[in-house]
Protein backbone atom coordinates (compact mmCIF):
# COMPACT_ATOMS: atom_id res chain seq x y z
CA UNK A 1 0.00 0.00 0.00
CA UNK A 2 1.12 3.54 -0.84
CA UNK A 3 0.64 6.33 1.34
CA UNK A 4 1.48 9.94 0.47
CA UNK A 5 1.84 13.10 2.75
CA UNK A 6 1.51 16.17 0.37
CA UNK A 7 2.79 19.02 2.92
CA UNK A 8 4.74 17.18 5.83
CA UNK A 9 7.29 19.61 6.93
CA UNK A 10 4.93 21.27 9.29
CA UNK A 11 3.82 18.07 11.12
CA UNK A 12 7.86 17.15 11.36
CA UNK A 13 10.40 19.47 10.71
CA UNK A 14 12.83 16.90 11.83
CA UNK A 15 11.78 16.30 15.89
CA UNK A 16 8.65 14.01 15.10
CA UNK A 17 8.92 11.27 12.46
CA UNK A 18 6.44 9.07 10.68
CA UNK A 19 7.47 6.24 12.06
CA UNK A 20 3.79 5.27 13.16
CA UNK A 21 2.21 6.24 9.60
CA UNK A 22 5.01 4.35 7.48
CA UNK A 23 3.88 0.44 9.45
CA UNK A 24 0.96 0.63 6.93
CA UNK A 25 3.05 0.63 4.09
CA UNK A 26 4.79 2.30 1.56
CA UNK A 27 5.41 5.97 2.64
CA UNK A 28 6.56 9.18 0.36
CA UNK A 29 6.36 12.24 1.93
CA UNK A 30 7.01 15.67 0.69
CA UNK A 31 7.72 18.76 2.88
CA UNK A 32 5.32 20.44 0.57
CA UNK A 33 3.31 20.08 -2.59
CA UNK A 34 2.37 23.53 -5.04
CA UNK A 35 -0.94 22.59 -6.73
CA UNK A 36 0.46 21.53 -9.69
CA UNK A 37 2.07 19.01 -8.61
CA UNK A 38 -0.69 17.74 -6.51
CA UNK A 39 -2.26 15.04 -8.95
CA UNK A 40 1.33 13.71 -9.97
CA UNK A 41 2.18 13.17 -6.61
CA UNK A 42 -0.93 11.58 -5.39
CA UNK A 43 -1.19 9.19 -8.44
CA UNK A 44 -1.13 5.38 -7.42
CA UNK A 45 -1.46 5.95 -3.70
CA UNK A 46 -4.05 4.55 -1.85
CA UNK A 47 -4.06 6.52 1.12
CA UNK A 48 -3.43 10.74 1.16
CA UNK A 49 -2.38 12.78 4.08
CA UNK A 50 -2.63 16.79 3.62
CA UNK A 51 -2.39 19.62 5.99
CA UNK A 52 -3.44 22.33 4.22
CA UNK A 53 -2.39 21.42 0.65
CA UNK A 54 -5.98 21.47 -1.38
CA UNK A 55 -7.50 18.16 -2.71
CA UNK A 56 -10.04 19.59 -5.48
CA UNK A 57 -13.23 17.94 -7.04
CA UNK A 58 -11.41 17.52 -10.23
CA UNK A 59 -7.97 16.28 -8.86
CA UNK A 60 -9.86 13.70 -6.97
CA UNK A 61 -11.98 12.18 -10.17
CA UNK A 62 -8.50 11.47 -11.92
CA UNK A 63 -7.25 9.58 -8.66
CA UNK A 64 -9.31 6.09 -8.90
CA UNK A 65 -6.78 4.26 -6.79
CA UNK A 66 -7.05 6.58 -3.77
CA UNK A 67 -9.48 4.79 -0.95
CA UNK A 68 -8.91 7.52 2.01
CA UNK A 69 -8.39 10.99 2.55
CA UNK A 70 -6.53 11.93 6.15
CA UNK A 71 -6.48 16.19 6.88
CA UNK A 72 -3.67 16.51 9.06
CA UNK A 73 -5.53 19.03 11.01
CA UNK A 74 -8.82 19.39 12.79
CA UNK A 75 -10.62 21.76 9.50
CA UNK A 76 -11.31 19.92 6.67
CA UNK A 77 -12.19 22.54 4.52
CA UNK A 78 -8.72 22.10 1.86
CA UNK A 79 -10.83 18.79 1.00
CA UNK A 80 -13.66 19.12 -1.67
CA UNK A 81 -15.90 16.99 0.64
CA UNK A 82 -19.31 16.23 -1.75
CA UNK A 83 -17.23 15.01 -4.50
CA UNK A 84 -14.62 12.76 -2.38
CA UNK A 85 -18.60 11.28 -0.87
CA UNK A 86 -19.54 10.85 -4.40
CA UNK A 87 -16.35 9.15 -5.51
CA UNK A 88 -16.59 7.10 -1.94
CA UNK A 89 -13.78 8.38 -0.71
CA UNK A 90 -13.63 8.88 3.11
CA UNK A 91 -12.17 11.94 4.89
CA UNK A 92 -10.98 11.79 8.30
CA UNK A 93 -10.00 13.91 10.50
CA UNK A 94 -7.68 14.77 14.14
CA UNK A 95 -10.58 16.43 15.85
CA UNK A 96 -9.11 16.69 19.42
CA UNK A 97 -4.99 16.95 19.42
CA UNK A 98 -4.08 20.87 20.06
CA UNK A 99 -6.57 22.20 22.54
CA UNK A 100 -3.94 22.44 25.36
CA UNK A 101 -1.57 23.59 23.03
CA UNK A 102 -3.94 26.50 22.12
CA UNK A 103 -5.53 27.64 25.20
CA UNK A 104 -1.83 27.73 26.52
CA UNK A 105 -0.87 30.23 23.62
CA UNK A 106 -4.17 32.16 24.04
CA UNK A 107 -3.26 32.90 27.67
CA UNK A 108 0.21 33.89 26.55
CA UNK A 109 -0.69 36.35 24.31
CA UNK A 110 -2.93 37.89 27.09
CA UNK A 111 -0.63 37.79 30.15
CA UNK A 112 2.32 39.69 27.40
CA UNK A 113 -0.77 42.00 26.42
CA UNK A 114 -1.31 42.61 30.40
CA UNK A 115 1.92 42.11 31.67
CA UNK A 116 4.20 43.75 28.68
CA UNK A 117 7.48 41.22 29.28
CA UNK A 118 8.77 41.35 26.48
CA UNK A 119 8.85 45.22 26.14
CA UNK A 120 10.23 45.21 29.50
CA UNK A 121 12.49 42.45 28.28
CA UNK A 122 13.58 44.92 25.76
CA UNK A 123 13.97 48.21 27.88
CA UNK A 124 16.15 46.00 30.58
CA UNK A 125 18.57 45.15 27.12
CA UNK A 126 18.30 48.70 26.10
CA UNK A 127 19.85 49.68 29.81
CA UNK A 128 16.52 51.61 30.71
CA UNK A 129 16.78 49.33 34.07
CA UNK A 130 20.23 50.08 34.64
CA UNK A 131 19.82 54.02 34.56
CA UNK A 132 17.07 54.17 36.42
CA UNK A 133 16.78 56.54 39.79
CA UNK A 134 14.37 54.17 41.34
CA UNK A 135 14.88 50.19 42.39
CA UNK A 136 12.26 49.83 39.97
CA UNK A 137 11.37 50.53 36.15
CA UNK A 138 7.62 50.81 35.12
CA UNK A 139 7.56 52.54 31.72
CA UNK A 140 3.90 50.94 30.55
CA UNK A 141 0.80 50.41 32.92
CA UNK A 142 0.42 46.55 33.74
CA UNK A 143 -2.73 45.03 34.20
CA UNK A 144 -3.96 42.35 36.96
CA UNK A 145 -6.35 39.69 35.46
CA UNK A 146 -8.53 39.41 38.49
CA UNK A 147 -12.12 40.55 38.64
CA UNK A 148 -11.96 41.26 34.75
CA UNK A 149 -13.79 39.74 32.05
CA UNK A 150 -12.64 37.16 29.40
CA UNK A 151 -16.12 36.87 26.72
CA UNK A 152 -15.32 33.77 24.85
CA UNK A 153 -17.02 33.08 21.46
CA UNK A 154 -17.06 29.59 21.11
CA UNK A 155 -17.15 27.31 24.20
CA UNK A 156 -15.89 23.87 22.80
CA UNK A 157 -13.15 22.19 23.81
CA UNK A 158 -10.38 25.40 23.74
CA UNK A 159 -12.47 28.00 24.71
CA UNK A 160 -13.31 25.66 27.38
CA UNK A 161 -9.87 25.06 28.70
CA UNK A 162 -9.48 28.89 27.90
CA UNK A 163 -12.17 29.40 30.64
CA UNK A 164 -10.74 27.21 33.10
CA UNK A 165 -7.30 28.66 32.85
CA UNK A 166 -8.79 32.60 33.16
CA UNK A 167 -10.83 31.34 36.13
CA UNK A 168 -8.17 30.28 38.10
CA UNK A 169 -6.51 33.57 37.27
CA UNK A 170 -9.48 34.87 39.12
CA UNK A 171 -11.27 36.15 35.81
CA UNK A 172 -15.21 36.26 35.32
CA UNK A 173 -16.26 34.19 32.19
CA UNK A 174 -18.59 35.21 29.62
CA UNK A 175 -18.96 33.28 26.59
CA UNK A 176 -21.44 33.24 23.62
CA UNK A 177 -21.95 29.34 22.32
CA UNK A 178 -25.52 29.37 19.42
CA UNK A 179 -24.67 26.02 19.69
CA UNK A 180 -25.39 24.76 23.07
CA UNK A 181 -25.04 26.79 26.70
CA UNK A 182 -22.91 23.90 29.00
CA UNK A 183 -20.72 25.20 30.77
CA UNK A 184 -17.25 23.32 31.68
CA UNK A 185 -17.33 21.99 34.71
CA UNK A 186 -16.89 24.04 37.92
CA UNK A 187 -16.58 27.13 36.01
CA UNK A 188 -19.64 29.71 36.36
CA UNK A 189 -20.51 30.92 32.98
CA UNK A 190 -22.61 34.45 32.31
CA UNK A 191 -24.07 33.76 28.38
CA UNK A 192 -24.41 36.43 26.15
CA UNK A 193 -25.55 37.44 22.95
CA UNK A 194 -22.53 38.49 20.54
CA UNK A 195 -23.04 41.90 20.45
CA UNK A 196 -23.62 42.38 24.96
CA UNK A 197 -20.28 40.15 25.04
CA UNK A 198 -18.49 42.34 23.13
CA UNK A 199 -19.52 45.50 24.96
CA UNK A 200 -19.37 43.89 28.33
CA UNK A 201 -15.70 42.22 28.49
CA UNK A 202 -12.58 43.54 29.26
CA UNK A 203 -11.34 40.90 26.94
CA UNK A 204 -12.72 38.99 24.01
CA UNK A 205 -11.23 35.80 22.98
CA UNK A 206 -11.73 33.91 19.62
CA UNK A 207 -12.83 29.79 19.67
CA UNK A 208 -15.16 29.32 16.94
CA UNK A 209 -14.53 27.69 13.41
CA UNK A 210 -14.81 29.88 10.46
CA UNK A 211 -18.04 29.50 8.69
CA UNK A 212 -19.32 31.94 5.60
CA UNK A 213 -21.92 33.40 7.93
CA UNK A 214 -19.31 34.36 10.52
CA UNK A 215 -16.84 35.55 8.45
CA UNK A 216 -15.78 39.16 9.49
CA UNK A 217 -17.64 38.77 12.42
CA UNK A 218 -15.23 41.14 14.37
CA UNK A 219 -15.55 44.24 12.23
CA UNK A 220 -15.87 47.66 12.57
CA UNK A 221 -19.26 48.15 14.39
CA UNK A 222 -18.69 45.08 16.60
CA UNK A 223 -14.94 46.52 17.51
CA UNK A 224 -17.10 49.88 18.20
CA UNK A 225 -19.54 48.16 20.74
CA UNK A 226 -15.92 47.05 23.14
CA UNK A 227 -14.55 49.23 25.60
CA UNK A 228 -11.71 51.40 25.59
CA UNK A 229 -9.65 49.50 27.24
CA UNK A 230 -10.56 46.25 25.77
CA UNK A 231 -8.45 43.49 24.25
CA UNK A 232 -9.20 40.96 21.21
CA UNK A 233 -7.44 38.06 20.73
CA UNK A 234 -7.53 35.35 17.69
CA UNK A 235 -6.39 32.18 17.66
CA UNK A 236 -8.98 30.46 15.72
CA UNK A 237 -8.99 31.50 11.92
CA UNK A 238 -7.84 35.07 10.93
CA UNK A 239 -11.06 35.38 8.25
CA UNK A 240 -13.54 36.00 11.69
CA UNK A 241 -11.67 39.19 11.84
CA UNK A 242 -11.52 42.28 9.10
CA UNK A 243 -8.03 43.07 9.69
CA UNK A 244 -8.48 46.70 8.11
CA UNK A 245 -11.15 47.55 10.43
CA UNK A 246 -8.84 46.29 13.50
CA UNK A 247 -6.20 48.09 12.29
CA UNK A 248 -8.23 51.16 11.93
CA UNK A 249 -9.33 50.60 15.47
CA UNK A 250 -6.40 50.12 17.18
CA UNK A 251 -4.75 52.70 15.67
CA UNK A 252 -7.94 55.47 16.82
CA UNK A 253 -7.68 53.78 19.65
CA UNK A 254 -11.44 52.51 19.68
CA UNK A 255 -9.76 49.47 21.92
CA UNK A 256 -6.15 48.89 23.74
CA UNK A 257 -4.87 45.99 22.29
CA UNK A 258 -5.11 43.13 20.13
CA UNK A 259 -3.35 40.03 19.45
CA UNK A 260 -3.65 37.21 16.57
CA UNK A 261 -2.03 34.06 16.47
CA UNK A 262 -3.95 33.69 12.85
CA UNK A 263 -4.08 35.82 9.64
CA UNK A 264 -6.81 36.16 7.01
CA UNK A 265 -3.85 34.99 4.65
CA UNK A 266 -0.95 33.09 5.33
CA UNK A 267 1.86 33.21 5.47
CA UNK A 268 0.65 36.76 6.37
CA UNK A 269 1.14 39.59 3.45
CA UNK A 270 3.79 42.44 3.75
CA UNK A 271 1.20 44.26 3.10
CA UNK A 272 -1.06 43.33 5.97
CA UNK A 273 -2.56 46.12 7.62
CA UNK A 274 -2.13 44.72 11.04
CA UNK A 275 1.95 44.43 10.57
CA UNK A 276 1.69 47.98 11.33
CA UNK A 277 -1.24 48.82 13.95
CA UNK A 278 -0.48 50.05 17.04
CA UNK A 279 -0.49 47.54 19.67
CA UNK A 280 -1.07 44.76 17.78
CA UNK A 281 0.81 41.38 18.83
CA UNK A 282 1.22 38.73 15.91
CA UNK A 283 2.58 35.11 16.51
CA UNK A 284 2.82 32.81 13.07
CA UNK A 285 0.27 30.45 13.50
CA UNK A 286 2.41 28.71 16.34
CA UNK A 287 -0.53 27.98 19.07
CA UNK A 288 -1.25 24.13 17.38
CA UNK A 289 2.76 23.69 16.75
CA UNK A 290 3.82 22.36 20.60
CA UNK A 291 5.73 18.89 20.03
CA UNK A 292 3.49 17.30 22.69
CA UNK A 293 0.71 18.27 20.34
CA UNK A 294 2.07 17.29 17.07
CA UNK A 295 2.87 13.74 18.36
CA UNK A 296 -0.63 13.48 19.19
CA UNK A 297 -1.62 14.24 15.57
CA UNK A 298 0.89 12.13 14.06
CA UNK A 299 -0.32 9.26 16.54
CA UNK A 300 -4.43 9.63 16.34
CA UNK A 301 -3.58 9.84 12.28
CA UNK A 302 -1.89 6.79 12.45
CA UNK A 303 -5.24 5.53 14.60
CA UNK A 304 -7.16 6.83 11.89
CA UNK A 305 -5.27 4.92 9.15
CA UNK A 306 -5.70 1.45 11.03
CA UNK A 307 -9.27 1.84 11.84
CA UNK A 308 -10.04 2.22 8.23
CA UNK A 309 -7.63 -0.42 7.22
CA UNK A 310 -10.10 -2.66 10.04
CA UNK A 311 -13.45 -2.14 8.11
CA UNK A 312 -14.57 0.51 11.33
CA UNK A 313 -13.28 4.31 9.76
CA UNK A 314 -13.28 6.71 12.84
CA UNK A 315 -13.42 10.40 12.48
CA UNK A 316 -15.35 11.29 9.14
CA UNK A 317 -16.01 14.01 8.17
CA UNK A 318 -17.89 13.23 5.15
CA UNK A 319 -20.79 10.94 6.15
CA UNK A 320 -18.88 7.74 4.98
Amino acid sequence: MKIVVLDGYTLDPGDNPWDEVAAFGELVVYDRTPEELVLERCRGAQIVLTNKTRLSAATMKQLPEVRLICVLATGYNVVDLAQSAQLGIPVVNVPEYGSDSVAQHTIALLLEMTNRVAQYHAAVQRGEWSRSVDFTLVAQPLTELKGRSLGIVGLGRIGARVAAIAAALGMEILACNPRSRVAPEGITVQWLELDDLFAKADVVSLHCPLTDQNEGLVNAERLRLMRPHALLINTSRGGLVNERDLADALDAGVIAGAAVDVAATEPIPCESPLLHAKNCIITPHIAWATLAARRRLMATTAGNIAAFLAGAPRNVVNGL
